[in-house]
């Protein structure tokens, strides 16, 4: 039964959150039966499932169960697509039959394969015939729901070449007949990689937004800790490195509720109440990071929740052991020298080291491609100035941040530092 009274709800963000939720799921769940060929149709379907809801909620009400009404619409969009098509027509009445038989919404849950639907379209997306920028982009577009823009930000990319990457990896999906089954167990650790660095990423933009109002995504953060949970607990994805993942984003997601303010604005790490970090999701990091440590291998995310749990266990900012932190980001920009880490470890030198340490080593990524469009280079440039009393020239490098910055707390954040 539709709830009537509840449509002073906000519809809008209810369903931008559950299109965040489900979007994935509602995807995978149809390019299952569509097939190979006609994933960008499943995500029509998805897409148009949701604007439906936008459609109908605010005047009908929103349904006790938003997840299966979604569900239920998608369905019979697909039922409609396999009557319309030439290609799909003639298998239609038995896959409307089984879409007709189908669950409402996919249970999560495993066996000796991953059966859930929504980890199921991550490893197709991760398909080893398409290059390693196409695979990570269709993870975090269709897997993670993530926009072109926003996958752009996170991998400081132009949005045009994101757009490509996920053109040309349709393209070939089609045109290559890749399978949209999920691989078998012996396929998935070569996945694995793939997967793992777009839950990060898909975190990433959760945790910092890229641009819009709010600063944090809990929704976004929440479920990629949930799909990195899930992942660790199965016997071949539950790597060293997955349990690494796990510990990293429990440790990061502890501390939530204190990356903003009441009105939304950012708190910087040195102004959080420790006292409102979730303590149950610290001891499950720390659980999980023990579990990491079998085996010989060392991966990022090893190296980057150990940076996390140096921070988790901090009785406070000031008692924060950076020098183990430098240490961390040292090993990290030797795995992999990324632009953002080099930059993290930039500031980490800065809280070991002093300011001026941490401006002669910013010296050094001020030319690098990747960084000089990057608000983020601009404001730690500002900030690092700031402290060191070197006013007019943080006041500049704040403004080129703000001028970067898409985010409106952030916008917020820098205003406050200009005045």
């Amino acid at each position: 039964m539709d709830a009537a009274a509840d449509t002073s709800r906000d519809v809008p963000g209810l369903v931008d959150r559950l299109f965040r939720r489900e979007a994935g799921r509602l995807t995978a769940t149809m390019a299952r039966y569509l097939g190979p060929g006609h994933l960008g149709l499943a995500e029509d379907i998805a897409q148009e499932t949701l604007a439906r809801a936008l459609r109908v909620w605010p005047f009908r009400g929103i349904p006790d169960d938003p997840v299966a009404w979604l569900h239920a619409v998608a369905r019979r969009l697909t039922i409609d697509a396999l009557r319309r098509d030439a290609a799909l027509a003639r298998h239609a009445p038995a896959l409307a039959l089984d879409l007709a038989q189908a669950p409402a919404a996919s249970e999560a849950s495993f066996a000796d394969e991953l059966v859930d639907d929504e980890l199921r379209l991550l490893f197709m997306c991760a398909h080893p015939d398409l290059s390693a920028d196409m695979r990570t982009a269709l993870v975090l577009k269709t897997g993670c729901g993530l926009s072109v823009d926003e996958i752009a930000a996170g991998l400081l990319r132009d949005p045009a070449t994101v757009a490509q990457w996920l053109v040309r990896a349709k393209k070939r999906i089609r045109t290559h007949g890749l399978s949209l089954d999920m691989p078998a167990p012996d396929a998935l650790p070569a996945r694995l990689a793939t997967v793992l660095d777009a839950i990060y990423l898909a975190f990433s933009e959760g945790w910092s937004a890229s641009a819009g109002d709010q600063l944090v995504r809990a929704d976004i953060c929440l479920e990629m800790l949930a799909l990195a949970e899930r992942m660790a607990r199965h016997p071949i994805t539950g790597t060293p490195a997955t349990q690494a993942l796990h510990a990293l984003l429990a440790f990061q997601a502890a501390r939530l509720a204190t990356r903003t303010d009441a009105d939304g604005n950012l708190m910087l790490l040195a102004e959080q109440d420790r006292a409102l970090w979730d303590r149950d999701l610290i001891a499950r990091g720390l659980a999980a990071i023990t579990q990491a440590a079998a085996g010989q291998l060392l991966s990022e995310y090893h190296l980057l929740a150990g940076i996390a749990a140096e921070h988790a266990i901090a009785s406070s900012f000031e008692s924060t052991n950076w020098n183990a932190i430098r240490a961390y980001y040292d090993l990290l920009v030797d795995t992999n020298p990324s632009p953002v880490h080099r930059l993290n470890r930039v500031v980490a030198l800065a809280m070991a080291s002093g300011p001026e340490a941490g401006l002669g080593a910013l010296a050094e990524l001020e030319n690098d491609p990747a960084l000089r469009g990057f608000r983020l280079l601009h404001a730690t440039r500002g900030e690092l100035l700031r402290r060191a009393g070197r006013n007019a020239e943080a006041h500049a490098a704040f403004r080129h941040a703000f001028e970067l910055a898409r985010s409106e707390p952030e916008r917020r954040f820098l205003r406050r530092r200009l005045a």
